[in-house]
């Protein structure tokens, strides 16, 4: 053997071990990783999720501008739009639309606190049936531990963002009514009950988004961790 590839010798083994140990952790599975590293890797994942979900609502037209979040009018209302609007209603309608809606952006930056709160005090068990849970797991996580706080929470901001609009006492009188008689959901019975739900689907929702953008290229988020466990999952 020649000077020449002896030297180069040692820079084989090196490149062949590294080589190995990339295969290794790219050969990770979920039941690999450390306690530790699902959760911490999970919680980054859940707290980047859901601030970046409400900084997307909680702004302008972050609810009226977004299709997939914007909230209809509720019940009969919706039904009835067109109608009404022949009849003059239109701008009535219009601006009880965008009171909903701007309702809901004022109150989502509100919950901030409580899902990062959520996020803070999940144990490992949660941390590993959310890894596996598939793609509904991150969702139903937060609506369980924080759905009832947060309706408390945004409803005075509803209320107060909405008792301007004459037309929305109108169909709280109306759906009340229509409530006692079971021709309407509980939950629809105010105005401002319908939009704190609304507000909070559209907000689990997108913290839903945010995180199939996490599970799909971890390492864009800028955290090795991330992709340590979310590739765990492939």
């Amino acid at each position: 053997m020649n000077r020449r590839q002896f030297n180069s010798l040692p820079g084989i083994l090196f490149g062949g071990a590294i080589a190995a140990a990339w295969q290794t952790s790219q050969a990770l599975t979920l039941d690999d990783l450390s306690n530790a590293d699902a959760s911490k890797g999970l919680k980054l994942a859940l707290e980047k999720g859901a601030l970046s979900a409400v900084g997307l609502l909680g702004k302008p037209d972050g609810f009226l501008g977004n299709d997939r979040v914007k909230i209809p009018l509720p019940g009969y209302l919706h039904d009835a739009a067109q109608l009404l609007r022949t009849f003059g209603q239109g701008d009535r309608l219009d601006e009880l639309l965008t009171a909903m809606n701007r309702a809901a952006e004022a109150a989502v930056p509100l919950s901030k606190d409580l899902l990062l709160k959520a996020v803070q005090t999940m144990s490992v068990v949660d941390a590993k049936g959310i890894l596996s849970g598939g793609n509904t797991a991150v969702t139903d996580f937060f609506a369980t531990k924080t759905r009832s706080s947060l309706s408390e929470t945004f409803l005075p901001v509803v209320t107060k963002a909405t008792a301007k609009v004459g037309l929305a006492e109108k169909y709280n009188q109306l759906a009340g009514k229509a409530t006692e008689m079971g021709l309407m959901k509980k939950e629809d019975a105010t105005i401002q009950q319908y939009v704190t739900g609304k507000t909070l689907d559209g907000l689990y929702f997108m913290i839903s988004e945010e995180e199939k953008k996490i599970r799909q290229n971890p390492v864009g988020y800028g955290s090795a961790l991330l992709g340590k466990v979310f590739g765990a999952l492939k």
